[in-house]
């Protein structure tokens, strides 16, 4: 019983920070340029999170990384969808890999 407690418990504590700014995020009125900082939040999570893998890929050959993030760049310049941009990536990953 103190087991289940104790989950319920940390799953208050932690759901109370997610849904208050999901709540009072509508209430709040901000400028444009606020508004199209936090809109460009989620895009930089995304790139901290993807980029030591860019960097990492093949440890003795740094390109390797580089021209598959090149790659998924432009297709994502030119408005690919998603799937595509991250095929295209791979599929420009296999090729430096296989000819290197």
């Amino acid at each position: 019983m103190r087991i289940l407690i104790l989950i319920i418990g940390m799953g208050i504590v932690t759901y109370i920070p997610r849904m208050l700014p999901a709540v009072l995020i509508g209430k709040v009125k901000f400028n444009k340029n606020i508004e199209k900082f936090l809109s460009l939040i989620p895009y930089t999570a995304m790139a901290a999170l993807i980029f030591p893998g860019v960097l990492s890929v093949d440890e003795g050959n740094l390109s390797i990384g580089l021209i598959g993030a090149f790659v998924a760049i432009i297709l994502s310049w030119i408005k690919m969808p998603i799937i595509l941009v991250v095929i295209g990536a791979i599929v420009a990953d296999m090729a430096v890999y296989m000819i290197m």
